[in-house]
């Protein structure tokens, strides 16, 4: 852990409780250009769950696994691909990645940038005031002048299932810092956590993998053919999909936490759509709950039970309520569980404490969170990769929009074919007749990653239809598809 400066204010302009991507922008955007002043609590790592447990190492891990794949679909390339991935190289490179769990990165950066740091459990002990609790059970009392923001992400939830607690499932951290690759896997869960480690467990060498999800399809807050091909691929490789399948039991005689990463004791039992049967590892990786139960939000009257305990926001990210001091951004407000959305709305309430502190008006179109207005990207990185954006056509119904739908397989497009031989993809439009514009857009396929940000583009500019007509995709590459799909409206 890094070194810091020995902080011995004890008031400033703002403290930002959580060290995460969404608090550090939080704390940057308060203060950058003036004389103001920010402090971030952080109890675990600069940088939080994303550097650490979660994207960074994710998309480490499934990288060499997507080239891998992308390798053998090539002829001329896959007869030099013998034998598996470099295990021991890989997760080298994915440590590398998270600088081995040392922030001294982070805490250089937050130094250069005028923001102090205190580590230690930040909580709430009255307007504008945060006790800290340290390691060491000493505590500390701070004091805001301007805004608290409350940053603090969430955890992943275990379900009740009986016995499958004390069993000492791996949870997303486990997964992703991941030391020995267990042969038998049993995936609790079929969103976007599982699938990525579905993924890369298969492709570090995983023998037996059964993904486990309750609802009737994979990723099933998708468009459905989602769900389909995501699982088409899934059980080409061997892995068995148990949809609207539940956990009945887990059972785990040696159980034991051997530490992150390293499997948990000796095999389980898992019970599920009437059979038992055994692994070496359970991934439970079902949903997450807000990290907001200990920050004392009692004491400032705010109440989160009837929101899951997800602190609810307006549109500058100010914790409903009227106080005028307190703010929530990232995964604690629950508008969006995305590192790209919790940053944005950093940028937001660092913008807005810092107008309101100057006293300069709030500009509606500079200080406006999008994420509960249906402009979320979202990328899946499975091999396939999943991108989308905006409403599906299930939910742009729910909204009573003049829905007109276009769909096409992206393998017909030159640029698709040159990426790997047998490539499969589909792309699909959900359009709002009444303004000729493009609502939601979901696209499945190698490398689709890269047409998201076009179509979230054309979805928050509100770009219409006649325009994207004359924005022309290069040839041969995979955005030849928003031609397609333009041609196939008619």
């Amino acid at each position: 852990m890094a070194r810091l400066p020995t902080v011995t204010e004890h008031s400033w302009d703002v403290i930002v409780i959580g060290g995460g991507p969404a608090g550090e922008n939080a704390a940057h955007y308060a203060i950058k250009g003036s004389r103001r002043t920010a402090v971030i609590v952080e109890a675990e790592l600069l940088g939080g769950e994303c550097s650490y447990w979660a994207c960074m190492p994710s998309k480490a891990l499934l990288r060499p696994v997507e080239v891998m794949a992308g390798g053998r679909a090539l002829p001329g390339v896959s007869a030099r691909l013998s034998g598996s991935l470099d295990l021991e190289a890989v997760l080298s490179r994915r440590d590398a990645f998270t600088h081995h769990h040392d922030d001294s990165g982070q805490a250089e950066w937050a130094h250069d940038n005028g923001i102090d740091v205190v580590r230690g459990r930040g909580r709430l002990a009255g307007e504008n005031t945060v006790e800290v609790r340290a390691s060491d059970g000493s505590r500390r009392t701070l004091r805001a002048r301007e805004a608290v923001v409350i940053a603090t992400g969430t955890t992943p939830s275990i379900p009740p299932v009986d016995g499958l607690a004390e069993a000492h499932p791996w949870t997303s951290r486990n997964v992703t810092n991941l030391t020995e690759v267990p042969r038998r896997v049993a995936v609790i869960g079929g969103g976007v956590v599982a699938c990525e480690a579905t993924t890369w467990l298969e492709g570090l060498g995983a023998r037996e993998i059964t993904v486990i999800e309750p609802e009737a399809a994979l990723l099933s807050h998708m468009e459905p053919f989602v769900g389909e091909l995501i699982a088409e691929r899934f059980r080409e490789l061997g892995v068995e999909v148990l949809a609207g399948t539940g956990v009945d039991a887990v059972k785990r005689p040696t159980a034991n936490d051997t530490g992150v990463g390293r499997i948990h004791g000796g095999p389980a039992r898992v019970t599920a759509g009437g059979s038992t049967f055994e692994v070496d590892e359970v991934v439970v990786a079902a949903g997450r709950r807000p990290a907001t139960s200990e920050l004392g939000l009692e004491r400032v009257g705010v109440d989160v039970s009837g929101s899951h305990g997800y602190l609810e926001t307006d549109d500058h990210m100010e914790v409903l309520g009227g106080r005028g001091w307190l703010y929530a951004i990232g995964d604690a407000c629950g508008r969006a569980l995305l590192t790209h959305m919790g940053k944005y709305q950093g940028r937001i309430a660092g913008d807005v404490i810092g107008a309101r502190a100057e006293g300069r008006p709030l500009d509606g179109s500079r200080y406006h969170d999008v994420t509960d207005h249906d402009m979320v990207p979202a990328v899946v990185f499975t091999d396939p990769q999943v991108a989308s954006v905006g409403l599906t056509e299930s939910r742009a119904r729910e909204r009573g929009l003049e829905v007109e739908l276009v769909e096409h397989d992206i393998d017909s497009v030159a640029g698709a074919s040159l990426l790997r031989d047998g490539y499969s993809g589909r792309a699909k439009l959900v359009l709002d007749s009444a303004s000729d514009t493009v609502a939601g857009a979901t696209f499945v396929g190698a490398d689709v990653a890269e047409l998201l940000h076009s179509a979230t583009t054309a979805i928050v500019g509100r770009v219409p239809l006649e325009t994207l007509w004359h924005v022309v995709p290069s040839f041969p590459t995979v955005s030849e598809i928003w031609l397609r799909l333009l041609e196939a409206r008619g």
